[in-house]
């Protein structure tokens, strides 16, 4: 005869599923891991102002500055995330990791500047003040996201290698 191995139906499984991704955010590693990308994203913020006004002493069209201090800034922010915040220390740069973290901050660039045209449509031109606030509620809002397709998207491959390897060495 037939051995049946009982199994959950699978909206079941699903839901399972989703509720042991959602448990991985709540470890003391991912927290830790949440506020590095969070610092990472501040000291980028700082260098990609003072890039992009450097850019801009020297003569270059706003748009050129901010693109050009936009693209390091990513960059920097890979390296950093790779490194310091994953803790990937094998001294590589992927073309395929790069391009999927540039792919997703493009994205969060998309929310952000939806998020403002939508304040705009709402409300009417947006002074100083009022655009900084819709900024910093984005930034805040789009870094959950962002975190989460950093660890899962972006870096996930690399972290499982890591987490395979300390496991061997323990």
């Amino acid at each position: 005869g037939c051995v049946c191995i009982p199994t959950l139906p699978a909206p079941h499984r699903r839901k399972r599923r989703m509720r042991n991704y959602l448990a991985s955010f709540m470890t003391k590693e991912a927290l830790e891991q949440f506020v590095k990308v969070g610092i990472v994203g501040v000291v980028n913020t700082i260098v990609s102002f003072l890039l992009f006004n450097t850019f801009l002493w020297m003569g270059w069209w706003s748009v050129i500055a901010v693109s050009a201090a936009f693209a390091a800034t990513t960059f920097m922010s890979y390296l950093l995330n790779r490194a310091w915040t994953f803790e990937i220390k094998d001294g590589k740069v992927s073309g395929r990791e790069t391009a999927n973290f540039y792919l997703v901050n493009l994205a969060a660039w998309g929310g952000t500047a939806g998020a403002m045209w939508l304040a705009e449509a709402l409300v009417g031109p947006l002074s100083t003040i009022a655009a900084n606030v819709v900024y910093l509620i984005t930034s805040f809002v789009i870094l959950i996201p962002k975190f989460a397709s950093y660890r899962d998207l972006v870096f996930g491959k690399a972290i499982r290698k890591k987490e395979s390897r300390d496991a061997t060495l323990a």
